[in-house]
């Protein structure tokens, strides 16, 4: 199973951004252990973030019949995206939606979730052990 796990705008500054919210953790940490974790699980995993919403797109696009699933952390893009609905729609690879925090208890804004609606499954709250839960569910769910 190969996993492709996509984070947007200011997953880079982990560690740095409101650690009272985020954690302390840095990016570069999370990815090194989300690897470590994945490979023990016989699972291959390729990590993408950018800030640019269109980047995003494209690399989604890419993972048509190249990822047989996808953990999605759009950040703030979750919020304002359609075209990152529509870009998962168009693959149509089961993806389930990370959020650090638990966005529904947050500002107003944050309540929709626009690659949610795509998502078969949402996991919210849990700071970066949300990656980990992700990962467990995809495996669980396809690697029978």
């Amino acid at each position: 199973m190969k996993i492709a796990i996509i984070n947007g705008p200011n997953i880079n500054m982990l560690g740095l951004r409101e650690p009272s919210l985020y954690g302390s953790e840095t990016y570069s940490s999370l990815v090194i252990r989300l690897k470590a974790y994945a490979a023990e699980r016989g699972v291959q995993t390729e990590f993408y973030q950018s800030n640019c919403e269109g980047e995003i797109v494209s690399f989604i696009q890419a993972q048509y019949k190249n990822a047989d699933a996808i953990i999605l952390n759009a950040a703030a893009y979750s919020h304002t995206s359609v075209a990152v609905l529509d870009a998962l729609k168009a693959v149509a690879i089961p993806t389930v939606c990370v959020h650090i925090t638990d966005v529904s208890l947050r500002e107003p804004f944050r309540r929709i979730d626009y690659p949610a609606f795509y998502a078969e499954k949402t996991i919210k709250g849990e700071g970066v052990q949300g990656y980990f839960s992700a990962l467990d569910y995809l495996v669980k769910t396809y690697c029978k």
